[in-house]
């Protein structure tokens, strides 16, 4: 009869005991499911992230890299007639007998329409367009541009050879007069062709470059007006 029952005493334990065990590897196992979920889903955040960056930065490029032909007009027209603001502006601030007012805004000029130049020609080489029209600058027009107030080409505003050499030429008073009416007439020619960019380019940041250049350029011929009228 103890016999019986230690035989009945030791089954009863033995299935506690798998019981337990079988809820202890149950519990590891499903742990160690939802550690690997866990851990897997910030793996599938990260992924989904970066595709998600990939595809913006993508579509940022594409939309900077958008053009048509308005947008290459305005860049190949624009460098050569700010290359000459600057030699003009540099002619300037080589002069003795000059205005600080003047030479002020001679070196603003060029401070602000060097760089320009450079964001244009990096536009066309990644664009993969030539830096001038094809057959050069003669016969091209952007926009009003032409008008036959002694310019270079066609090209309003801009000053012929001999403009230049009397600029340089030219000493004091008689030197800002022909800088301010010149300049003048030259920001007046570069509102004109980035009023055409802003109304026919497709480039958003062409066309950004251009509002830049209405505004900033209207309000130097307003102080060159002033300036005149002080002379």
């Amino acid at each position: 009869m103890k016999h019986s029952l230690s035989l009945a005493s030791l089954s009863v334990a033995a299935l506690i005991t798998l019981s337990a065990c079988g809820s202890s590897s149950g519990g590891d196992i499903a742990g160690t499911s939802g550690g690997s979920s866990a851990a897997a889903a910030p793996s599938i955040t990260a992924e989904a992230g970066s595709e998600a960056t990939t595809e913006a930065t993508s579509g940022a490029s594409e939309a900077a890299a958008a053009h048509n032909g308005a947008d290459v007009m305005f860049a190949q027209m624009m460098i050569p007639h700010h290359q000459q603001a600057v030699e003009m502006s540099d002619m300037m601030l080589s002069k003795d007998g000059i205005s600080p007012e003047i030479t002020d805004l001679a070196t603003k000029i060029k401070d602000a329409q060097g760089p320009e130049i450079e964001t244009m020609t990096g536009w066309l080489e990644a664009w993969d367009e030539p830096m001038e029209p094809e057959g050069g600058m003669d016969g091209h027009s952007m926009g009003a541009m032409g008008s036959d107030t002694g310019g270079s080409g066609s090209m309003e505003g801009m000053m012929s050879e001999d403009q230049m050499s009397e600029l340089e030429s030219a000493e004091g008073t008689e030197a800002s007069r022909i800088f301010l009416e010149s300049m003048t007439a030259h920001h007046e020619g570069a509102v004109s062709m980035a009023e055409d960019e802003i109304e026919n380019g497709q480039n958003p940041d062409a066309i950004e470059l251009a509002e830049t250049i209405v505004e900033t350029q209207n309000a130097e011929i307003t102080e060159m007006e002033e300036l005149l009228a002080g002379l």
